[in-house]
């Protein structure tokens, strides 16, 4: 059965339509990816660099929560979604400075490590693509044939701005 794409006014877009397709396939195909290796290194080289692993683990964690929640799409994902892929965006910056900076602590590649290098980087760009896919999802009064005010005071949109005393338009 397909699904309704009417939506109430100012309800945001869903998040699973259009680019947001492809971003929720890139983070489950990610997910799977780290879930992956960070088993295998958790399972085989713990002790070699048990930290850079653990940190492995957190970004598979992350990744599977992003995914579910931009899939879903409903109000409370895309908190969820907000939250998790802020916190991806902050570790990868921060496991990829601390990589280059702490090289002894990462000597295999991880999700995160020299800032997703291993993975094409990734893991650098898909948070940004992702936060500017929620907040253009998100509900907007423009977006949804409502009124906004001009800098001059005057509406915009609304067919009150076309009554009387309205300059004619051409």
């Amino acid at each position: 059965m397909a699904e309704s794409t009417s939506q109430q006014p100012g309800a945001p877009r869903s998040t699973r339509s259009g680019p947001g397709i492809v971003l929720v396939s890139v983070y489950g195909l990610l997910a799977l990816a780290a879930t992956g290796r960070s088993v295998l290194q958790i399972t085989e080289y713990f002790s070699r660099a048990p930290l850079a692993y653990v940190l492995s683990a957190v970004a598979a964690v992350i990744y599977i929560v992003a995914t579910v929640a931009l899939a879903r799409g409903d109000r409370t994902s895309r908190r969820v979604a907000l939250a998790a892929i802020s916190v991806e965006l902050v570790g990868v910056l921060v496991v990829g400075l601390a990589s280059y900076l702490a090289r002894s602590a990462f000597p295999d590649k991880t999700v995160w490590s020299h800032f997703g290098s291993g993975y094409g980087f990734v893991p650098l760009v898909l948070p940004v693509l992702g936060l500017l896919w929620l907040r253009r999802t998100a509900s907007s009064p423009a977006a949804d044939g409502t009124t906004s005010a001009a800098p001059d005071g005057t509406t915009q949109g609304s067919p009150e701005a076309d009554g009387p005393g309205a300059a004619p338009s051409r």
